[in-house]
């Protein structure tokens, strides 16, 4: 019989963001106080730019074994074990953000998605071997497109680390790959752009294509165009930016009127 297990947070979140249960990739700025007793422990944390904050969803349900994504109801049940999901027999929570400043015991962080008041049970630095450049995960697509969009721009920026017109231009690029092959992570989708070192970097960060094992990305460096070639066993298709469109690209831009796009079926 294994011990009862008794864990004492070591902080509180104090954020914005106040209503349990729902989903966000936008979530605000927001800080971690860190108990008086335990602020030692912070020494040196400002070293490192990003860190795992684990806290305690203590407004979760602890009696669900098996959830449908809340992003995406349509797609079915899920263990929660197979899912970042709230509810869950012991409600830990693990994220991992941007460490924007350390003031004496309070630390200002950007991409933590717990709500006001979540007990914060551990910190724990960040370190290059935790990058998995290319892991093999289901398709969870969300429901609703805005939110598709966020998850891409989010992963965007997470690899690119600066946000640009490229970045921008390649978030509706893949935006535009991924209604004609789905999940851009696939094994089998090979990728290949055209353009600047931006539009290449980001694209090849929102696909997580390698350059070998097994080898799904190439690039052909031309600052003068922006166009990306997608190919699987189905499907052949290339997405090129319109001259016109390049003028002037805006946040807000569908990216159904940016490019000219020509789709092959393999079977044909």
């Amino acid at each position: 019989m294994i011990e009862p297990i008794t864990i004492d947070p070591i902080g509180v979140v104090h954020s914005d963001f106040t209503k349990s249960g729902h989903v966000r990739i936008d979530v605000p700025r927001s800080s971690i106080e860190i108990f008086p007793q335990y602020s030692q422990a912070l020494w040196r944390i400002s070293e490192h730019s990003h860190i795992w904050v684990i806290g305690w969803f203590h407004e979760s349900k602890r009696d669900a074994l098996r959830v449908v994504p809340r992003i995406n109801p349509e797609l079915g049940e899920y263990g929660v074990f197979g899912l970042r999901a709230f509810m869950r027999p012991n409600p830990i929570g693990l994220t991992a953000v941007k460490l924007v400043k350390v003031e004496d015991n309070i630390l200002t962080v950007d991409g933590l998605d717990f709500i006001e008041g979540t007990p914060v049970i551990d910190l724990k630095p960040y370190y290059e071997p935790d990058i998995i450049f290319s892991p093999g995960t289901p398709y969870i697509k969300p429901r609703e497109p805005k939110m598709l969009e966020e998850t891409i721009f989010k992963a965007a920026l997470n690899h690119h680390q600066e946000e640009c017109e490229q970045l921008d231009l390649a978030v509706k690029m893949c935006l535009a790959a991924e209604e004609i092959f789905g999940h851009l992570h696939a094994p089998d989708l090979q990728v290949h752009v055209v353009g600047s070192l931006c539009l290449a970097d980001v694209i090849q960060g929102i696909c997580k294509a390698r350059l070998a094992n097994p080898r799904r990305f190439s690039f052909e460096y031309n600052p003068d165009k922006a166009m990306s070639c997608w190919e699987n066993k189905q499907h052949r298709a290339t997405i090129c930016l319109k001259p016109e469109a390049g003028l002037g690209l805006q946040p807000d831009q569908p990216h159904q009127a940016l490019f000219d796009i020509k789709v092959w079926d393999k079977a044909e």
